[in-house]
């Protein structure tokens, strides 16, 4: 599992004449990785493609951020925290949307997977929530097709926005639990939590921008979560 180069030696992979440091994904397929233990050789295969890894910079990992305050953007060991809130008396509340263009392709089938804990979040309004996961966005926001397929975390209920569906679930029981979004070749989109299936719909479409966080300054509809990881899987 290793490979020697001018007298030092390591996890690398030689692959058609050039050296590679371990975790490096192949230039042409981003769904293959240099693993030494594996082969030092040849490309190996990578079950998730890194979107956003915690408690590093985000604006280096390819992510912008669409706030209004007040909100507080922190980091911790392994995790990036969004906190959203309403001042006393005030028409509109902050917003903190992390967004990432092309994140997956808008023609192909491609699964999300989030890895986040919910502090704590106020209950949705139809089109509109504290701690929500878009799978498309246009604008600041998300348009009008954005927004109803847009998945909001209630406390005790995930579900699509355009309350077209609702699962009750614990989300707020102060652990982590991993939101995966799916969506096939026909565009029928699957929300499974920790693995389970709890939410499905036709004609899913996206532009291939993904955001995640409090999506709206609706008044006294906030939210704090901590994003752990978010993870392209490979298909």
């Amino acid at each position: 599992g290793q490979v020697c180069s001018t007298g030092a030696c390591g996890p690398k992979c030689f692959i058609n004449g050039t050296l590679y440091d371990e975790g490096t994904p192949s230039p042409t397929n981003a769904c293959e990785v240099c693993t030494p233990a594996t082969s030092t050789t040849a490309w190996s295969p990578r079950e998730a493609i890194p979107l956003l890894v915690g408690g590093t910079d985000i604006v280096a990992q390819g992510w912008t951020t669409l706030a209004q305050a007040p909100n507080i953007l922190t980091y911790g060991e392994d995790y990036v925290r969004l906190a959203t809130s309403t001042d006393s008396g005030g028409r509109t509340s902050g917003q903190l949307l992390l967004a990432k263009t092309n994140a997956v392709a808008p023609t192909q089938p491609f699964t999300l997977r989030v890895t986040m804990q919910v502090e704590s979040v106020s209950r949705h309004n139809q089109l509109d929530s504290g701690a929500a996961i878009l799978g498309s966005l246009t604008g600041s926001a998300g348009n009008g097709t954005d927004r109803s397929q847009m998945i909001y975390l209630d406390s005790a209920a995930i579900g699509w926005a355009d309350e077209s569906q609702s699962s009750a679930f614990a989300v707020t029981d102060g652990a982590y639990h991993v939101y995966e979004l799916a969506v096939d070749a026909d565009k029928v989109a699957t929300v499974s939590v920790d693995g389970v299936a709890k939410l499905t719909r036709n004609n899913f479409t996206t532009n291939g921008t993904i955001a995640i966080g409090d999506q709206t300054n609706d008044p006294n509809v906030d939210g704090v979560v901590r994003i752990k990881s978010v993870e392209k899987l490979c298909q």
